[in-house]
């Protein structure tokens, strides 16, 4: 997928990580709590990229943060239809802020794969991160978002190894999420210095950029992280605080994500 202007699905990822700075990647569940609030509260506070989680029952990746986020969402209601609303409705407030939904197999593909593009491509959605779907099947979902100018935003662990890599990269285009732990999203946190190895290993065959996620919680772990990587994705630290602080969650979230912002962003000045 090549590049056109920042206004098109593929500009808007490009420009993301073409800022000279490393992006902060912001994940929220659709559904839990206010969510338009907290994608507005995700832009104010500095994201660059953000990811709109689709709740699903059996969210096998992710931690107890998450998995009751999806129930909450799931438990009010929230359909396939009202997430792509919130997107539509995100797009026209925000022109220029990448919008990824990420998720499973299951929502995206009961309707059909072709119709699930089109319908991501019109809400102005601009990248796809499909869990449960390997590179091998791709024929299920990645030549359809890619005909609809939607990026397959595909992930790496700590397990993908040489042999494997060059299957996960090809067909992806946006940038990598590289997953800094085997196992779930949450508490857990992967030491630095195997992320600066995975991620030096990685750069060498990636031709898109490489964003780190996975246990990463306070602009203290983010902003090391930065230094080594093109992004850094944060997620459960932010559905806790939706969890707490329910309809009023805007606020704390913008706060957070401003210092995480900070430390991302400056993370490389400060080392220069």
């Amino acid at each position: 997928m090549t590049p056109t202007s920042s206004g098109t699905a593929s500009g808007r990822l490009s420009a993301a990580f073409a800022k000279g700075h490393p992006a902060l990647v912001c994940f929220v569940t659709a559904g839990d709590g206010p969510t338009p609030a907290i994608l507005d509260a995700l832009v104010e506070g500095g994201a660059d990229v953000i990811e709109l989680g689709m709740p699903f029952t059996d969210p096998m990746a992710d931690g107890p943060a998450i998995q009751l986020a999806n129930l909450r969402s799931l438990g009010a209601g929230t359909k396939t239809a009202d997430i792509l609303k919130m997107a539509t409705d995100f797009r026209a407030r925000h022109p220029d802020v990448p919008l990824v939904l990420m998720g499973y197999a299951n929502p995206m593909i009961t309707r059909g794969a072709e119709w699930f593009a089109a319908a991501a491509a019109k809400a102005g959605v601009d990248g796809v991160i499909c869990v449960d779907i390997p590179p091998e099947e791709d024929g299920e979902l990645g030549p359809y978002l890619r005909s609809a100018g939607i990026a397959p935003i595909r992930l790496a662990t700590p397990t993908t190894d040489a042999a494997r890599l060059p299957a996960v990269l090809e067909g992806s285009s946006g940038f990598l999420y590289y997953v800094s732990v085997a196992g779930i999203t949450g508490k857990q946190s992967a030491a630095l210095t195997s992320i600066e190895d995975a991620v030096a290993r990685i750069k060498q065959t990636a031709q898109i950029p490489v964003a780190v996620g996975f246990g990463v919680r306070t602009p203290e772990q983010a902003g090391p992280i930065a230094k080594v990587a093109d992004g850094v994705v944060v997620g459960s630290a932010i559905v806790d605080l939706v969890a707490e602080h329910g309809e009023n969650a805007a606020g704390p979230v913008r706060d957070l994500v401003s210092a995480l912002a900070n430390a991302v962003h400056s993370a490389r000045k400060v080392e220069a």
